[in-house]
């Protein structure tokens, strides 16, 4: 009989947030709800009760209370949330003022720098008045292109606190793709850096921001942070460019105005590899909720607490790590290459640091595997006690990996959402069992469920995971999208009524959820349908394998699956890897799984918050073009894929 690979203890759930706030609504709400099986149901079926009850526990601040918290119109996304209600999102971040650390910032070359809440509260205030000053006002954009750095959370606070509206892109990107993302939202400020660092190497962007900024004219000034080695010269532009550290002084206490709940806070963008980046509205009471609910509850992160994600500016992940001010936890920030300049560099921030929550993405405990990692036998990790992992669908194997060879008593959370809702449809639990394979379960107040292609909820099969039931952070829209037709299409157009998140799923007998991948590019040989991840779990167990991506080519009027690899250095592949690929494939998922052809590649393309792109693969091998390569990380990589004409032999 199948055992979970981790469990919570009694005295640990009772010391959790979680069953506090189960308690709290016992007591508040008049119910008797034993367990969070029946608070989650509760929390769906009194969907008002739940997020009002939430907004207490966590003794959200409204400057005007809501006349209605949920005015739910016929079908979604027609519904509004807190109507009438104000309140300040940067306040609820900013509500310490004491020396408790609130950002440690380190680079890769290892520099380090702490800012108190009390400094962080003071840069806060000097900036503020500096945006003022500048003209800055509630629902002008301020655009960022910044490294992970406490720069980057100081200056996000200044403009939400005025109620400007915050978008940002990591340095790493190309011109083309900034352009194709703040052209469309015209932002009135840009923060840039003048240079960073990656991989042991300085890239300086003098050039590409004066690209960038010949094609933005609403830019009215540029403010300069300077990186590890600043340029000799300034970008070639007309707008005034002012120095980070001349632009403000910090000093004094941050005002904060009261907005509406649903004022927009992010534009987030969409991975673009299909066309121009769709920009993504949030709103700031929905963000703030939604992750008071995943960070405080769900993570069971507490004041005090160190909380760290290897992400960038340019991924939803960096707006998730934020919020976590707002339930009084010290931010790690960590700016550079994962690996660089040994594979341990992000487990030696953990004792360094004293990192209770550690969240990386799924690709890079794979790969720390890959590279024989063993954390438990080389550091200490006694203050480590939760692992989070997104970006795409953590295998069982990786769950072994971590139980083994990472800590066997901590709470590994797989947990998936995506920059649409800037939050999780299902993550981890203090309160449940971690079951290999499975993220531990939907979110509170997330309806989700898993249907089949007719719009029927099924059990224990793989379908969409869909949203049925209407929530705060759903977007407000898409800007620029006045009639909300493109919002619509994209989330709605499926099941009227319904979101679909666009992954396919199934729903475990432990109420967990295994993701499958993305239901664009799920298989279809023989009209039957499979998840690239049920291949990718079978590949890359395989110790020659580094990476996959699987697709399905149009073949002989039916599909038939073709698998790129990525091997080993100095591996060839040869007829006996090929056939040990298709065995394991065949053995562990099943005979429809195993692929017409295999081929090796150099690499494989991903979006530069680590995906991996089947779509663009799929459309090179079919000889269509792809619309976008500015979204990707290595666009290069795809003329492996173009190369590989034998496919047609």
């Amino acid at each position: 009989m199948r055992q979970p690979l981790w469990a919570p203890s009694v005295d640990a759930i009772a010391r959790s947030r979680m069953d506090a706030f189960r308690l709290h609504v016992n007591r508040h709400c008049g119910v008797s709800l034993d367990d969070y099986h029946q608070l989650h149901d509760w929390s769906i079926r009194e969907r008002a009760a739940f997020w009002q009850a939430l907004a207490d526990f966590f003794a959200v601040t409204f400057s005007a209370p809501a006349i209605q918290v949920l005015d739910e119109g016929p079908a979604m996304p027609d519904s509004r949330w807190f109507s009438g209600a104000t309140l300040n999102y940067a306040a609820h971040l900013l509500r310490r003022h004491d020396q408790q650390p609130a950002l440690i910032s380190v680079s890769e070359a290892g520099v380090r720098e702490q800012l108190s809440f009390a400094d962080l509260n003071a840069h806060v205030a000097g900036l503020q008045r500096s945006f003022d000053e500048a003209g800055v006002e509630a629902g002008d954009r301020v655009a960022a292109i910044l490294p992970n750095s406490w720069q980057a959370i100081v200056a996000m606070l200044a403009a939400s606190s005025l109620g400007a509206v915050w978008s940002s892109c990591s340095p790493d990107f190309g011109a083309l793709g900034i352009i194709d993302r703040f052209g469309q939202i015209e932002p009135k400020v840009l923060i840039a850096c003048s240079d960073y660092h990656y991989a042991g190497k300085s890239i300086d962007l003098t050039d590409r921001l004066s690209e960038v900024l010949r094609q933005l004219p609403s830019v009215e000034r540029l403010i300069l942070v300077p990186g590890p080695a600043v340029p000799s010269r300034l970008p070639d532009c007309s707008q005034p460019v002012d120095h980070w550290t001349d632009f403000y002084q910090p000093g004094g206490t941050p005002q904060f105005r009261a907005l509406p709940f649903d004022h927009p806070l992010y534009i987030l963008y969409s991975s673009g590899t299909t066309g121009a980046p769709k920009c993504i509205v949030h709103g700031s009471g929905g963000v703030l909720l939604q992750h008071l609910k995943e960070l405080g509850l769900h993570t069971d992160l507490k004041a005090d607490d160190r909380l760290f994600y290897y992400t960038t500016c340019g991924w939803m992940m960096w707006n998730w790590l934020a919020s976590g001010l707002a339930v009084g936890a010290t931010l790690v920030l960590y700016d550079g290459s994962p690996f660089h300049p040994s594979d341990t560099r992000l487990i030696d921030l953990i004792d360094a640091e004293q990192i209770n929550v550690f969240g990386v993405s799924a690709r890079y405990l794979a790969a720390l595997e890959k590279a024989g990692v063993q954390p438990a036998r080389s550091h200490r990790l006694d203050s480590l006690r939760s692992i989070l992992s997104t970006g795409s669908p953590l295998s069982p194997d990786s769950f072994d990996y971590v139980y083994r060879d990472i800590k066997d008593d901590l709470r590994l959370s797989s947990i998936s959402g995506g920059t649409d809702i800037v939050s999780c449809f299902a993550l981890g639990n203090p309160l449940l069992p971690v079951w290999r394979g499975e993220l531990q379960g939907p979110g509170l107040g997330m309806a989700v469920e898993i249907w089949n292609e007719a719009g029927q909820r099924v059990l224990g099969e793989k379908g969409e995971l869909v949203c049925t039931r209407h929530f705060p952070s759903m977007p407000l829209g898409f800007w620029n999208d006045s009639d909300g037709s493109r919002y619509r299409a994209a989330y709605f157009e499926r099941f009227p009524g319904v979101w679909a998140q666009g992954d396919y799923a199934e729903q475990s007998e432990h109420g967990g959820l295994v993701i499958h991948g993305r239901s664009d590019a799920v298989l279809n040989p023989g009209g039957v349908r499979i998840g690239t991840a049920e291949i990718y779990r079978q590949v890359e167990r395989i110790e020659a394998v580094m990476e996959s991506v699987a697709i399905g080519q149009q073949w002989q009027g039916d599909v038939r699956v073709v698998l790129f690899v990525l091997l080993r250095d100095g591996v060839e592949l040869d007829e006996a890897l090929q056939q040990r690929i298709r065995s394991e494939i065949r053995q562990h998922a099943t005979p429809r799984h195993v692929p017409a052809r295999i081929l090796a590649v150099k690499d494989i393309p991903r979006t530069r918050s680590g995906k991996i792109v089947e779509l663009a693969v799929r459309n090179v091998v079919h000889g269509q073009p792809v619309k976008n390569t500015e979204a990707l990380a290595n666009p290069e990589a795809l003329d492996h894929f173009r190369h590989r004409v034998e496919l047609e032999q």
